[in-house]
């Protein structure tokens, strides 16, 4: 079966899935609405985020010429991590009335506020340097101090139980608070980013061939990294707005697309929007199975799944090499 007719298959087995499976009864006329409304709201936000951290990985690797790179390692996923945390913070301790920002609104502006902030140290190093080992110890030290900023924040709120609880649920990951104002607000900013990643397909491709010969064939190997670095931080920042902290996306998927798409950008970000987009759906619906008294979080879950995943795909493509 072609690649794209498998995977809308797979997508659509997904979602009949994610609207089935959960705690409550569809059967009751009463809440059935109510139920199936919910569910399709964590449908969209596990879908969106899913697209988005599938192809943040791409556009990464493409751009580190390494299938090893995640969207983490600019750290703009811990500043939008712990911009969302600071958010849920400020709200919890100033009261619930006197937010001017309606609330549910508050994480998701929080999370590109500080994608945003992180992405502008970024952009600064670019500035001072086109050197990508730069660039990527800037990412490191940035996702190293977030991620202290984030501690800090979670310290701060275990001095109330519903606001450390909040905090820490989203820290690790979760769809089942988005709603439909959240989905509204990072649908279009996703969709803008994804179609702009795609625009900039064929100069990865040239990156992929170093940097002198990408120059040769005409890519402007410096504008190529900045708005690979901005289109990112987009994904990155509307991933986490929906759907918190979650892990691996962004690296298992391209690994498994790479042999049935191949290595061609503007064919592979479409298949990793789509992959990436029914993975996040699958691991939502694992969550919802293991028997807990609380729902496992979304983020353990892709933990749990992505890891072994990933080091098969090392085991494969390491014995790929040693035959080749």
């Amino acid at each position: 079966m072609r690649l794209y007719p498998l995977l809308f298959l797979l997508l659509l087995v997904a979602a009949v899935l994610a609207v089935l499976v959960g705690s409550g009864d569809l059967s009751d006329p009463e809440l059935r609405d109510t139920f199936l409304k919910l569910r399709g709201y964590r449908l969209a936000a596990a879908f969106l985020a899913g697209a988005a951290l599938a192809v943040g990985g791409v556009v990464v690797q493409g751009l580190f010429r390494n299938p090893l790179a995640s969207p983490s390692v600019l750290g703009t996923t811990a500043g939008a991590s712990f911009g969302g945390q600071v958010a849920l913070l400020l709200y919890g301790l100033a009261g619930a009335g006197s937010s001017f920002i309606v609330p549910e609104m508050l994480v998701p502006i929080g999370c590109f506020a500080g994608a945003l902030a992180a992405l502008a140290v970024l952009l600064l190093f670019l500035r001072i340097t086109q050197d990508l080992l730069a660039l990527l110890l800037t990412g490191f030290v940035l996702s190293a101090l977030f991620l202290s900023l984030s501690a800090f924040v979670t310290s701060v709120a275990q001095e109330t139980w519903e606001l450390g609880r909040a905090v820490v649920s989203f820290s690790l990951g979760s769809v089942s608070g988005t709603g439909p104002r959240q989905l509204a607000f990072a649908l279009p900013v996703i969709a803008v980013a994804l179609l702009a990643s795609w625009f900039w397909g064929r100069s990865l491709d040239l990156l992929l061939s170093g940097e002198e010969e990408a120059q040769s064939m005409g890519a402007n190997v410096g504008a190529a990294r900045w708005w690979s670095a901005i289109w990112v931080s987009v994904l990155v920042a509307g991933a986490v707005s929906v759907g918190g902290n979650v892990g691996f996306v962004g690296l298992v998927v391209p690994h498994m697309l790479r042999p049935f798409a191949g290595t061609k950008h503007q064919r592979l970000i479409p298949a990793a929007a789509l992959a990436g987009g029914i993975f996040l759906v699958a691991c939502d619906v694992v969550a919802r199975l293991i028997p807990s008294r609380s729902e496992i979080p979304l983020g353990v879950v892709t933990g749990l799944i992505g890891a072994p995943l990933f080091l098969l795909l090392l085991i494969r493509l390491r014995r790929e090499r040693a035959y080749a």
